[in-house]
């Protein structure tokens, strides 16, 4: 079940496995601490190891890039075909970066910045791509959300809107709409926007009821497009059904203890996800025909979970997950044994 664990020299807080080829040996790790004093300063960095593949895991660093205090990271969801893959990262002193991947024969991977733009005086708190990667979805802790562009290495601004009264956990864009994005705050609210236009005047739908404490995450199902995940600190696991016009449906409901920050789907098993449960450890749970199901729990972290993240390498031959724990800064590779 254990493949491998190491410590990082920061607060673990995310880690995410490229999604593509070759690059799925590849995994990204980031930290964000907090210097307190009387001049408090937020540090952080970014880690990329090499994890191997097949029945050989385990946690090869190859770079450490030191930053500000990162709070979430996100690989580009397109790949071109000519290695234009991409590392975006929200960090705490407002600022959104993108690395590219550059392959050295000599050296191995590494990351290498090709874009950075203070796009807020608040800090970005979570980020998103849209499915062709020419846009980041980016959630801010006063409440907005802004929408970036990327191309040939420039980020610009091109939405801003306040959509929530406290800090935004959780923003990303529709998988098969690009021209709709959703945001989850404190404020309990879960919310839906066209981004055509002034997203603050285009609100698709706004759902302040069924969530009794913050929304952590949301998570579009890459199998059902009119399925949403979302977590929250009232500790439920939830998956919406959006075919309702005025607000979408509930339809299941799995508590899974301790506060879900992050919902990953299975690169292949239909409704099969990883949750980081924040002060319960880590879980793999089953959603269908409208019932929820754990299926493993992993405790093995004895600090806040938060970051989770499934290996998408075709030359596994079982999955394979990279979670990490915040103030024990751990990093652990495992197998869940019943995913099935």
């Amino acid at each position: 079940m254990d493949a491998a664990h190491c410590y990082l020299e920061g607060n673990a807080d995310a880690v995410e496995f490229c999604p593509h080829e070759p690059y799925s040996n590849l995994l990204a790790a980031s930290t964000y601490t907090l210097q307190e004093g009387d001049s408090p300063s937020r540090s952080g960095s970014v880690y990329l190891f090499d994890v191997g593949d097949g029945e050989d895991v385990g946690l090869n660093l190859l770079q450490k890039i030191d930053t500000a205090g990162v709070f979430d990271i996100r690989w580009s969801r397109d790949n071109d075909g000519g290695g234009n893959v991409s590392l975006a990262q929200a960090d705490a002193d407002g600022c959104l970066r993108v690395y590219k991947i550059d392959d050295a024969e000599v050296k191995g991977y590494s990351l290498r910045e090709v874009a950075g733009e203070k796009i807020s005086s608040s800090m970005c708190l979570c980020l998103d791509w849209n499915q062709s990667s020419t846009s980041i979805v980016v959630g801010l802790s006063d409440g907005s959300a802004s929408v970036v562009s990327f191309t040939d290495s420039n980020l610009e601004t091109v939405q801003e809107w306040k959509g929530h009264d406290f800090e935004v956990w959780t923003a990303t864009f529709d998988l098969n709409n690009a021209n709709l994005v959703y945001t989850g705050s404190d404020d309990c609210k879960f919310s839906c926007w066209d981004i055509r236009d002034n997203p603050a005047d285009n609100r698709v739908f706004q759902n302040s009821k069924v969530h009794t404490m913050g929304v952590c995450c949301i998570s579009p199902s890459p199998s059902d497009p009119y399925s949403i995940f979302t977590g929250s600190y009232d500790e439920m696991l939830r998956v919406w059904d959006t075919r309702s016009v005025t607000r979408p449906v509930n339809e299941t409901s799995l508590s899974l203890g301790g506060g879900v920050w992050r919902i990953k789907h299975h690169p292949s098993l239909s409704g099969v996800v990883l949750a980081a449960c924040m002060h319960n450890g880590f879980a793999v749970a089953k959603v269908s025909d409208g019932k929820g199901e754990v299926l493993e729990s992993y405790n093995k972290h004895d600090s806040l979970a938060y970051g989770a993240d499934w290996c998408r390498g075709k030359d596994q031959k079982q999955s394979v997950v990279a979670t990490c724990s915040f103030y024990d800064r751990l990093l652990r590779l495992w197998m869940p044994e019943n995913c099935i």
